[in-house]
């Protein structure tokens, strides 16, 4: 590594309070494969919440619910996003989430290690760095529910879980208090290269991206531009601040993305360990 960057890391991380780890994020992320495809409604996916349950109680955070039916081309599935709450004292938040079911994929073995995989194991790595922090907004981690499509991608097929968060936090009122909102996806590609995602908020990529280069990791955050339809949308939608972090070229002409092949094998502790490092510092300054 070089000198001025493991130097600004380890200021960042003393001002901070905790050290994100990759290889942490990571085992995480093989526990969260090792229940097999995770569609929603699954026994699987039942077992991957109450795992992530079990470690949120490990912590100081408040745990809740946002359980609801969602009308799919398959019928009414039941779904269940998972919030973590950590209270600060200025009123305002900043909502880090990311999906944890896989697409379903009748016949076929999706673990899913990558998409939906490594965005459960970066949450849980990451709210075990916010537990140990001083922070003055609340910080909320959402694992969200039904982001895949049932087949093909439309706007009522597919981000199940976002779309009933948004609308459900629009009527209580709770999106005016979020600062900013970030959705990580697919994030633990060996071969990382953030996409920069044209339909997120400008000011607050400008922000995630000019973190990466003051670290140094500005070779994984692209510069050419494309749009994703992602679970940030539904807040971008509603007027929040919301950026997309994803990997979208996932594999030899992205040929892992919704295959059998996105297995483990093809994630890196370093690429969620990039990730984790810039979140971290972006939350700081946020604060």
């Amino acid at each position: 590594m070089h000198r001025k960057k493991a130097l600004l890391i380890l200021f960042l991380s003393a001002a901070w309070g905790a050290d994100f780890s990759g290889t942490a994020a990571l085992d995480f992320t093989r526990r969260a494969v090792s229940f097999g495809p995770r569609p929603p409604g699954s026994a699987a996916n039942q077992k991957l919440q109450a795992y992530i349950e079990s470690q949120l109680k490990m912590l100081h955070c408040q745990v809740a619910f946002d359980a609801f039916s969602a009308q799919t081309p398959v019928g009414a599935v039941a779904m269940r996003n998972i919030i973590a709450k950590f209270p600060g004292q200025s009123g305002e938040a900043i909502v880090i989430t990311g999906h944890f079911d896989t697409k379903p994929m009748p016949g076929r073995v999706f673990v899913g290690a990558n998409d939906g995989g490594s965005s459960t194991g970066f949450l849980l790595e990451f709210a075990r760095v916010v537990n140990a922090i001083p922070h003055r907004a609340d910080i909320e981690l959402v694992w969200l529910d039904g982001e895949e499509a049932y087949g093909e991608w439309s706007d009522t097929n597919g981000t199940y879980g976002s779309r009933h968060l948004a609308e459900r936090w629009a009527r209580e009122g709770a999106l005016s208090r979020i600062k900013a909102l970030i959705n990580v996806d697919m994030i633990g590609d060996k071969d990382l290269g953030i996409v920069l995602e044209t339909n997120s908020s400008p000011s607050l990529r400008r922000l995630v991206w000019q973190t990466a280069d003051q670290l140094g990791y500005g070779k994984y955050f692209l510069r050419a531009p494309l749009a994703i339809e992602d679970d940030h949308l539904p807040f971008l939608k509603r007027g929040v601040n919301a950026l997309d972090l994803i990997d979208f070229d996932y594999g030899p002409d992205n040929a892992y993305w919704h295959n059998e092949s996105d297995t483990i094998d093809k994630l890196s502790a370093h690429s969620l360990e990039v990730v984790g490092n810039v979140l971290d510092a972006v939350v700081e300054k946020l604060q």
